[in-house]
């Protein structure tokens, strides 16, 4: 059986370092710990689940608050990182769900002994809202993505200088008739079209009103939709932005039904940076927003959450993207 005596002696430091890798504490550098973790998993070291349980108090399971209204790419990548890393650092993961009689989310992560949580989608009703703002005010250590509570870290993607970032690309390439169909309003939504907006201004670019459109994330149809509606102002945006590249695929079908070409006639511009932007054509320009490694930083700042509750401060993280370019838009600077 593989220990920490054996993994200290093969990577050149002490067991107390081992332990500290194993456990994702502060006092290893980032590369000795990867060493470590590395080493471990080559080894095929298994820490005592008990033993660990009955020392640290902790029952290694993390919660995760995910209600599966919204099955996307964003969402599966997010989740991808959540458990990569859990697993990294010896947690299992337990999803929560409020569909157990009358037993809310607190109740249902007291009862699977959770020693955190961390919410990915609470859902959208008034009741799942409500359950979900009585778990982060409870004594649990909390940790949201994409929403705010008070006295709990976030993290979140960089919507609103991923939206600027997206408008300088554009604007590089020739672009000042934007256009964005966006989605629901909300946190997120009123992020992104605060950078859209800025990062227009900064650059002299008028917006009509009629340019900018609510549609409805991950819903090719409705962007379908307010994209016809798009076609009917007078005069034609040179780029439609959407909410996702699920949605822009949406819109890209309206287009070739009225009989436009992307990017030819009309370019346009995902979000998300899902594999599937990448596998139709043309390929989509969209925005990657480092889903899996949200996942990642709110498992690492929930298990600091947990394990250093002394000295830990709620903070809000944001993960930062990049700008894919790809065939659906359209380089106006060379025509």
């Amino acid at each position: 059986m593989v220990t920490l005596r054996m993994l200290s002696e093969r990577c050149g430091v002490s067991v107390a370092a081992v332990s500290k890798a194993l456990n994702g504490r502060q006092g290893i550098s980032p590369e000795k710990a990867e060493l470590v973790r590395r080493t471990a998993r080559e080894l095929g070291y298994y820490p005592n689940a008990a033993a660990k349980t009955l020392k640290t108090h902790r029952s290694m399971n993390i919660g995760i608050l995910y209600q599966n209204v919204m099955a996307n790419e964003y969402f599966s990548a997010i989740l991808e990182g959540i458990r990569d890393t859990a697993v990294e650092y010896g947690y299992d993961i337990t999803f929560l769900s409020n569909g157990l009689g009358e037993q809310g989310y607190y109740e249902h992560a007291m009862r699977r002994q959770c020693d955190g949580v961390i919410i990915v989608q609470p859902g959208y009703s008034e009741a799942e809202m409500a359950e979900a703002l009585k778990l982060a005010e409870s004594d649990l250590p909390v940790v949201a993505i994409d929403q705010i509570y008070r006295n709990r870290s976030s993290v979140t993607g960089d919507n609103l200088g991923g939206l600027e970032e997206v408008v300088s690309y554009l604007y590089g390439l020739g672009h000042r008739r934007l256009a964005f169909i966006h989605g629901e309003m909300g946190d997120v939504t009123r992020q992104r079209l605060a950078g859209f907006y800025r990062a227009c201004r900064a650059r002299d670019i008028q917006v009509p009103d009629e340019y900018v459109i609510e549609g409805k994330y991950q819903n090719p149809d409705v962007a379908a939709m307010a994209t016809r509606q798009l076609l009917q102002c007078r005069e034609l945006p040179s780029c439609i932005l959407y909410s996702d590249d699920t949605a822009c695929l949406g819109g890209i079908g309206e287009l070739s039904r009225q009989g436009l070409r992307v990017p030819e006639d009309i370019s346009c511009f995902g979000y998300d940076g899902s594999h599937i932007a990448f596998l139709v054509r043309p390929t989509l320009a969209t925005h990657d927003q480092n889903c899996h490694g949200i996942g990642e930083q709110a498992v690492r700042e929930l298990i600091s959450a947990i394990e250093d509750a002394k000295c830990f401060v709620p903070r809000n993280i944001t993960v930062t993207g990049s700008v894919h370019p790809g065939g659906s838009v359209k380089d106006l600077t060379k025509s």
